[in-house]
C-alpha cells in the first residue's frame, strides 16, 4: 500500500530526529568524558570542528535521502560520507602517517577532494557519482601505495579505504543501470 505524502514525512522525521539527536549525543560524549577524565582534553575549537563535520555530513545525507528513494543510493551515500568523514576523522586525531602532525598526511586531503569535486559535478546522478568514488578509490590507492614507503602502517588503512570507496561506487552503479 502506497503511503501519503504526510505518512512518508513523518517516517522521515522520525528518522531525521534520530540522526541529528545521534550527532548531539556524539558531540557531548567528549564534554562527559572531560569531567571525569583528564585523557580527553578538547578545546571549544575541537567541539567546532566536530560539529561542523557532523553538520556536512547529515546536510548531504539530507539532501542524498530527498535525491533519490533507492536505497543503494542513500546506502552509496553514507558509505561515502563515512569514507570521507573518517578520512578527516583520524587525519585530524592521530594521523594516517606517523601522527597528525606530518605533512605527509596532507596527501589525504587529495583523495577527498577527489570526492568533493566529483561528487559537486556529477550532481545528484548516479553514473556520476559511481565515477566520482571510484576516482576517490583510486586515488586512495595512489596515495596509500606512495605512503607505503614512509609508513607501513598504512597498507590496512588504505584497504579499508578503497573498500569504501569502491563500494559506494558500486551502490551507485547499480542505481545507475537500472535507470
Amino acid at each position: 500500500m502506497a503511503r501519503t505524502f504526510i505518512e512518508r514525512a513523518m517516517y522521515w522525521r522520525g528518522w531525521r530526529i534520530v540522526g541529528w539527536g545521534m550527532a548531539a549525543f556524539l558531540l557531548l560524549l567528549p564534554f562527559v568524558a572531560m569531567q571525569f577524565t583528564d585523557a580527553v582534553d578538547w578545546s571549544a575549537g575541537d567541539f567546532i570542528f566536530a560539529g561542523v563535520m557532523f553538520a556536512i555530513v547529515g546536510g548531504v545525507l539530507e539532501v542524498a535521502v530527498h535525491s533519490s528513494d533507492r536505497i543503494a543510493y542513500r546506502l552509496g551515500t553514507g558509505i561515502a560520507l563515512l569514507a570521507g568523514f573518517l578520512l578527516v576523522w583520524i587525519n585530524g586525531a592521530v594521523g594516517i602517517i606517523g601522527d597528525e602532525g606530518n605533512p605527509a598526511n596532507l596527501m589525504f586531503g587529495g583523495v577527498l577532494l577527489v570526492a568533493i569535486a566529483g561528487a559537486v559535478g556529477a550532481g545528484a546522478r548516479a553514473a556520476g557519482l559511481a565515477r566520482a568514488m571510484a576516482a576517490a578509490a583510486l586515488a586512495q590507492l595512489v596515495v596509500g601505495v606512495v605512503a607505503y614507503g614512509a609508513d607501513r602502517a598504512v597498507l590496512p588503512v588504505t584497504v579499508v579505504f578503497v573498500l569504501m570507496w569502491g563500494a559506494a561506487a558500486l551502490l551507485f552503479r547499480s542505481v545507475a543501470a537500472d535507470q
